[in-house]
C-alpha cells in the first residue's frame, strides 16, 4: 500500500517532531540560548518529566520496539498500523461532526466504512488508495474549534509532549477511542500494549535522527509538537499561534479565514 503523506492530517505527534527534527535545526526552531518560551511556563518541571520519559524510552520501549521490528515483517507492521488507523478514524468521524466540519466527517465515515469492509478490518488502506483524504481529530482540537484556550505546554509522563487542553481532551479520547471499548481486559491491555510498541518502532529511524542532530531536544519537541497543534489548519491544528497576550489566545479563526 503506498504511504498516507498526501493526506490532510496532523500525522502522529511524535512522529511530526521526529521526522522534521532536520529542517527545524537548521531553521532555528530549537536552540539552547535564548529567552524563555512564554508557552512554556512550566519549562523546569517539564523538563525533568521529560528526562524521565527519555530515561523509560531507552531503558525499555526502545529496545522493545528494535526487537518488534526486528522479528515482525514489514507488511505484517504495516497492517497494525493501519489497523488503529482505521479505529482513529471512528473516532475522528465523531469529533469532526463535534466540530461541524462536514466534509471530515464524511471522509472519516467512508474510509472507516471502505477500509473496515474491503480492507480486511482494516489491516489494508484500501481508502488512501482510492484518493480518499484522511480528517484526523481528536477531542482536543474539538476543545479549539468550541473556543477553548491551549493553556501551557505540558510534558506528561509517559505520554509526552501535550497542552493543558490537549490533556483534558485525551481523557474524552480514552473513552471514545473504539479500542478501549474492549469489555475483556487482557484482550484490551493487549491492543493497548501492541498498538504502543508498534508506532514506537514505526519511529525509530526518525528517533535516531533526532538524537543524532538535536542540539535540545526538549527544545525541538516542544517547538515542533506547538507548530504541529496550533499552527494551521492543514496540520490539523487550531489554524494559528498562541497569542499570549490576548484573550483570546488558543481559539480557533472564523470559518473561511
Amino acid at each position: 500500500m503506498k504511504n498516507q503523506q498526501n493526506q490532510a492530517q496532523p500525522v502522529k505527534r511524535i512522529a511530526l517532531a521526529a521526522t522534521v527534527s532536520v529542517a527545524a535545526l537548521l531553521t532555528g526552531c530549537a536552540t539552547t540560548t535564548g529567552p524563555a518560551n512564554p508557552a512554556d511556563p512550566l519549562e523546569s518541571m517539564n523538563r525533568s518529566i521529560y528526562s524521565f520519559n527519555d530515561k523509560v524510552d531507552t531503558a525499555v520501549l526502545k529496545p522493545v520496539a528494535t526487537a518488534y521490528q526486528t522479528v515482525t515483517p514489514r507488511l505484517a507492521r504495516s497492517g497494525v498500523t493501519n489497523f488503529f488507523d482505521n479505529l482513529g478514524d471512528a473516532w475522528s468521524f465523531v469529533n469532526n461532526v463535534l466540530q461541524g466540519q462536514g466534509e471530515g466527517a464524511y471522509n472519516s465515515m467512508v474510509r472507516f466504512s471502505v477500509n473496515t469492509v474491503f480492507g480486511i478490518g482494516g489491516l489494508f488502506d484500501v481508502a488512501s488508495e482510492a484518493g480518499i483524504q484522511r480528517a484526523k481529530q481528536d477531542f482536543g482540537q474539538t476543545l479549539g474549534r468550541w473556543g477553548v484556550p491551549t493553556g501551557p505546554y505540558l510534558v506528561l509522563p509517559f505520554f509526552g509532549p501535550s497542552t493543558v487542553r490537549d490533556t483534558a481532551g485525551m481523557v474524552v479520547d480514552a473513552y471514545g477511542y473504539p479500542a478501549n471499548s474492549v469489555d475483556d481486559v487482557r484482550w484490551r491491555n493487549s491492543l493497548y500494549g501492541l498498538r504502543v510498541v508498534n508506532r514506537r518502532a514505526d519511529l525509530l529511524k526518525a528517533g535516531d535522527m533526532l538524537d543524532s542532530v538535536a542540539l535540545d531536544k526538549y527544545s525541538l519537541m516542544r517547538d515542533v509538537y506547538l507548530r504541529s497543534r496550533i499552527g494551521g489548519a492543514a496540520s490539523g491544528g487550531d489554524g494559528r499561534l498562541e497569542n499570549y497576550d490576548d484573550d483570546n489566545a488558543g481559539k480557533l479563526p472564523p470559518e473561511g479565514q
